[in-house]
């Protein structure tokens, strides 16, 4: 449901991601590693219409959620507010579905977004993600500034979507741990190129990759 191919993007002069070959087939759930920097971000920003690319294409099939590295929530809006935004494209303003899925944040739906915890305002932008109804799930650095428990309680929610309603979802993450006992295949993105892909059990115990993102191979459970 995503296709990229030989993808180029620039700042200026700067190249951010330097013919760029990435697909996720439907219901896939697939990992995209790097460290800052790496063009992680930018991929996803292309991948949503917010930046253009400087040559190659993007495809993608279905319906398109992105939920953006650092959350970007309205903090003075309630979270239902905030959800029902996220609804607008879709034309829905009834956030009870995501309620069903994210029932914590049905405690939390008249408070505002800015002073919810990390994680509690983590699961409001994947909740607002989910009122566009989306096929494909953009989520950028699901990990970044939460707690383990959150994080694992997040990225059991995300499989949960992709076993139970095939939602298709690429996981850009720096914790590979985390991207490894989540997702099937993963590519490795540095300085904005791809330097490794594959089934996840093969990229872990690839010399390379586990020194700079596993100190050593993992064998993690699947959640």
């Amino acid at each position: 449901m995503i296709e990229v191919r030989d993808l180029v993007v620039t700042y200026g002069a700067a190249t951010a991601l330097d013919h760029v070959r990435l697909s996720v087939g439907r219901g896939e759930m697939v990992a995209l590693l790097g460290p800052n920097g790496a063009g992680k971000s930018t991929l996803a920003d292309t991948l949503s219409g917010i930046l253009t690319p400087a040559a190659g294409t993007v495809e993608v099939t279905g319906r398109l959620a992105h939920i953006p590295e650092g959350r970007q929530l309205f903090p003075d809006l309630t979270v239902e507010d905030n959800l029902m935004l996220g609804g607008w494209r879709a034309g829905t303003r009834d956030p009870s579905p995501v309620f069903e899925i994210l029932p914590a944040l049905a405690g939390l739906r008249r408070r505002r977004a800015g002073v919810l915890s990390g994680g509690e305002q983590q699961m409001v932008a994947f909740g607002r993600a989910l009122m566009s109804r989306p096929e494909v799930l953009v989520v950028d650095e699901l990990s970044l500034g939460l707690a383990p428990i959150a994080t694992r309680d997040l990225a059991a929610h995300l499989v949960e979507l992709n076993r139970e309603r095939g939602l298709t979802v690429l996981l850009i993450e720096q914790n590979a741990r985390l991207a490894f006992g989540v997702c099937e295949r993963a590519y490795v993105l540095e300085a904005g190129r791809v330097v490794a892909e594959g089934p996840c059990a093969e990229l872990a115990e690839d010399p390379r990759v586990a020194r700079a993102y596993l100190g050593g191979s993992v064998e993690e459970p699947r959640s």
